[in-house]
């Protein structure tokens, strides 16, 4: 009797070693598929890379020409300036500041079939030589950006095709103001039309005063005019004024022009005050534009009126 429930029983587990085999060929497919696509994901990011790395490379010799081919001909940055406009504004900016350099920092790369997001983190250095009959100063320059380059692949090839800035800050200083800390704060995002303060901090040293002026600049070109004239701090070193964000749509600048003066004393009863330094700061102000076509129902209580 054993023998008639022993080839039932080996039958049963031929049976089940046939349907496991297809199972094991299966979890081998996919397997083999998720290494293919991890591979193909891993050039993808390495590719996307070497865009930013050949980024830093011509800006930093200052080949524009070969900046030009890492983008697209319909690129646009997050003021509105196109691809001619933006170019023409870096090369001003080569022929201002020689010797700038630039860093980039790759903090994450979203890739979604043939489009690409990549969240940076960019610093800009440099240094400046002012001479004329009045004045004859050094200068050093600092940028910082947090920004979101998008990407889409033509071919073979990664091209850059719009660029949003998130938060941005810069500061040009000439003599003594190199040495001091300041920060010009305001907020990154408003709405178009609302309210905003923008506050000057500066920490002065010991027989040190200052003036300074701030003012808002829609992101234009060119940029236009400063019209604010200079104040005194508070006893706190402290500026702040209150601005209202533009309703056409335009991004702004929070601007500040300082002036260091420094108190030398000749004797108890005298002393020399001269001007030591100047510095220039600007924080980006993003606004969001005002959407004119929503439409808002009313609630039930309007309604049954």
């Amino acid at each position: 009797m054993k023998k008639r429930f022993i080839l039932p029983l080996i039958l049963s587990l031929a049976f089940l070693s046939l349907q496991a085999e297809p199972a094991n060929a299966g979890f081998l497919k996919t397997y083999k598929a998720q290494i293919t696509q991890n591979r193909e994901l891993k050039n993808t990011k390495n590719a996307i890379r070497e865009v930013f790395e050949k980024q830093d490379e011509y800006t930093n010799s200052h080949n524009l020409d070969k900046l030009s081919q890492l983008y697209s001909e319909k690129f646009v940055n997050t003021d509105g300036f196109n691809k001619k406009v933006y170019f023409k504004l870096i090369k001003d900016t080569w022929e201002t500041y020689s010797d700038i350099t630039y860093t980039t920092t790759i903090r994450d790369i979203q890739i979604e079939g043939n489009f690409a997001t990549v969240q940076t983190y960019e610093t800009a250095l440099a240094t400046s030589h002012e001479q004329s009959e009045t004045i004859d100063a050094f200068g050093e320059l600092s940028s910082t950006a947090n920004s979101i380059y998008y990407l889409q692949k033509f071919g073979e090839k990664w091209l850059i095709t719009a660029e949003q800035i998130l938060n941005e800050k810069s500061q040009l200083k000439y003599g003594d103001a190199r040495f001091i800390k300041m920060d010009l704060e305001a907020p990154n995002l408003v709405n178009s039309g609302d309210e905003y303060t923008a506050t000057l901090d500066i920490e002065l040293g010991e027989n040190e005063n200052a003036v300074a002026s701030i003012e808002n600049q829609e992101i234009i070109h060119p940029l236009a005019a400063e019209k604010e004239k200079f104040r005194t701090l508070s006893e706190q070193n402290e500026l702040e004024r209150i601005f209202k964000a533009n309703n056409k749509n335009i991004n702004e600048y929070a601007t500040a022009s300082i002036g260091i003066a420094k108190t030398v004393p000749y004797d108890e009863t005298k002393a020399k005050v001269y001007v030591s330094g100047i510095a220039f700061l600007m924080t980006r102000v993003n606004v969001i534009p005002e959407n004119k076509y929503i439409t808002v129902e009313e609630d039930n209580a309007q309604k049954a009126e």
